[in-house]
This record gives C-alpha cells, sequence and structure tokens, in this order.
C-alpha cells in the first residue's frame, strides 16, 4: 500500500467568491472532494476540461510546502498539531492584491507584488514543518532534477525536497494546466476578467494554513485542517 502524501497549501475559505470560482475553473474542490462544473457563461475554450487537468488534482490553492510523504517515526495527528502552532506563532496575516498572470506555460492568479509577510510565512512552513517530511525517492529525485536550471535550484531540492523556496519560491494559484504560447494571452484574459467579476478588484488576506492529504498517487487531494492565522495585524500589501 502507498503512502498518502500530505502538503501545505493557503486555500481559500470554501464560502469565499474566489474560491468558488477557482474551483469551478479547476474542475475541483478540494474541500469536499467533489467535482465543480465550469462556470456558467463564463467564455471558455470548448477544450478547457482537458487544460485544467493537472491543476484539478490539487484543486484551487498556492503551495507553501510542497506535498510530501511522511518521515518514519511521524504521524498525522503530529503533523496536524504542528500546523496549528506554526500558524497560532505568525506575527500578521499576509495580504495581497491578486492579478492574473502567466508564469512560464501556465496561467495562474499571484500577488501584483511580493509581500515579505508571505515570504516569511512559506519559509516558516518550509522549515518548521521539514522534520515531518520524508526523504525523497530516487523517482521523486530524477522527476524533478530533469527541468531544474540552477545549482541553487537543485541544492534546495535535495535539502528541502522541492526547488522552488526562499528567493526562489513564487506564491501563486494555478488555474491551467501547460499551455501552448499562442494560447496563454487569450486565457489569461478570460481569467483576469473572470476574477474581476466574482472577486473584485480588493485585497486578499492569506489568512490560513490549510493541510491536505493525498490517499494514493492518482488521488486528488483533499483538506484535512485549517489553521488560521491569528487577527493581530495585516501586512501591507507590498511592503518589504
Amino acid at each position: 500500500m502507498t503512502a498518502p502524501r500530505y502538503a501545505i497549501y493557503f486555500v481559500p475559505a470554501p464560502d469565499t467568491a474566489l474560491f468558488r470560482l477557482g474551483s469551478a475553473l479547476v474542475g475541483y474542490d478540494c474541500h469536499d472532494g467533489t467535482e465543480v462544473a465550469p462556470p456558467a457563461a463564463a467564455g471558455l475554450p470548448p477544450d478547457w476540461t482537458d487544460l485544467t487537468a493537472e491543476p484539478r488534482r490539487y484543486g484551487f490553492h498556492a503551495t507553501l510546502k510542497a506535498p510530501f510523504r511522511l518521515a518514519q517515526g511521524c504521524d498525522e495527528a503530529g503533523l496536524r498539531d504542528a500546523v496549528q502552532r506554526l500558524s497560532r506563532d505568525q506575527p500578521e496575516i499576509p495580504v495581497i492584491r491578486p492579478v492574473i498572470r502567466c508564469i512560464g506555460s501556465f496561467v495562474a492568479l499571484v500577488p501584483r507584488e511580493p509581500v515579505a509577510a508571505l515570504e516569511r510565512l512559506a519559509a516558516d512552513c518550509v522549515t518548521r514543518l521539514d522534520r515531518f517530511r520524508a526523504p525523497l525517492t530516487a523517482a521523486d529525485r530524477a522527476r524533478r532534477q530533469a527541468s531544474l536550471t540552477s545549482d541553487r535550484l537543485r541544492a534546495n531540492l535535495e535539502c528541502w525536497g522541492y526547488p522552488y523556496v526562499f528567493d526562489d519560491f513564487r506564491f501563486h494559484m494555478t488555474l491551467t494546466g501547460s499551455l501552448p504560447e499562442e494560447r496563454r494571452l487569450a486565457v489569461a484574459e478570460r481569467m483576469a476578467a473572470l476574477v474581476a467579476e466574482h472577486h473584485g478588484d480588493v485585497p486578499l488576506a492569506i489568512d490560513r494554513i490549510v493541510l491536505l492529504r493525498q490517499d494514493e498517487p492518482e488521488a486528488r487531494f483533499r483538506v484535512l485542517a485549517v489553521a488560521p492565522l491569528p487577527v493581530r495585524a495585516t501586512a501591507a500589501a507590498g511592503s518589504r
């Protein structure tokens, strides 16, 4: 039997317009584990289901600590407790101004400008929860290394199990799989219009850390626990 994988994500609350939109666009609600139909009259291309096959496995989210299997001697209850402690220790709630951009070949929601508190939150998730992460398997390492372009990314992979951490971290909420270059701009413009319609031009508080589990390799990730950040203060979008 394959051991489950766990992931630490930001996932918006299930009752928010942004989460409902994002889940409908990727076709899956990771809070309740159900498939979701695309938004009605959204002007999506006819092959939209195919274009979103990859993000559908994970649901609408942003990665704070990439998927991992539990290290020997660790258990799910301990991981849950550690996530809750980490959230309680955060000094502020990061706030971003969301925009739609192309990242490589896919389209995602990203912050308009960097937010230092968000970068600190992601770094905390990477470092403080790493004792729960089992070492990479040879297959995982080979799959990741093939696409890495720098020694620093390769060192991140070896040390933390994921290349895009710390200075290489880029907060993003994926909305599509890989797109041909000639289609990216049109899809990005459609996504921007939908986010403006459903979420508006308002900030987004990164107000929770969410623990998810994938029971087997072909299964989808599902929310296991939500750890809200304490309401002490907010970090202004764009602060460094």
